[in-house]
């Protein structure tokens, strides 16, 4: 078997020594509770640590120092920035143009206002309305060109 050599714990001396110079200081307790079982500290917590144990006038250079050190090593997190709010729904205006085209010619055309009463409440339109709404279309240019 391997023996382990044992490890100097830097944090935890530190956090040791700040719980000897400030007893009554509920942050330095919490931070040694949860080093004690959790293991770590975040980098903020560590980043909080290092500026109360900087204020202990015994305390040895070379420890901060370490600490300072192993803040620097641990990896800086950033919360990307939120999306813009972007609608539900985008009107086609080419869609919206079809409607009116079938409207101006047949003003009472109930399919074409059905679909027209869903484009304007920004409801989208299923594939089979969209394809109804191009036949109609189609429909009318057709007349129009046997009517020429």
């Amino acid at each position: 078997m391997k023996s382990q050599k044992p490890r100097i714990d830097i944090i935890n001396e530190i956090l040791e020594e700040c719980i000897i110079a400030f007893p009554v200081s509920s942050f330095i307790i919490s931070l040694y509770q949860r080093y004690q079982k959790m293991g770590s500290l975040s980098k903020k917590q560590l980043i909080g640590l290092h500026d109360k144990a900087s204020k202990i006038q015994g305390l040895a250079p070379g420890k901060l120092a370490t600490l300072e050190a192993i803040i620097k090593r641990m990896p800086t997190r950033y919360k990307s920035e939120k999306p813009e709010p972007k609608p539900l729904f985008e009107k086609d205006e080419g869609i919206g143009k079809m409607i009116d085209e079938i409207l101006s010619k047949y003003p009472g055309h109930k399919g074409a206002i059905f679909l027209r009463s869903k484009y304007e409440n920004n409801e989208p339109l299923s594939p089979a309305e969209l394809d109804d709404l191009k036949r109609f279309q189609s429909m009318i240019r057709l007349k129009e060109q046997k009517n020429k």
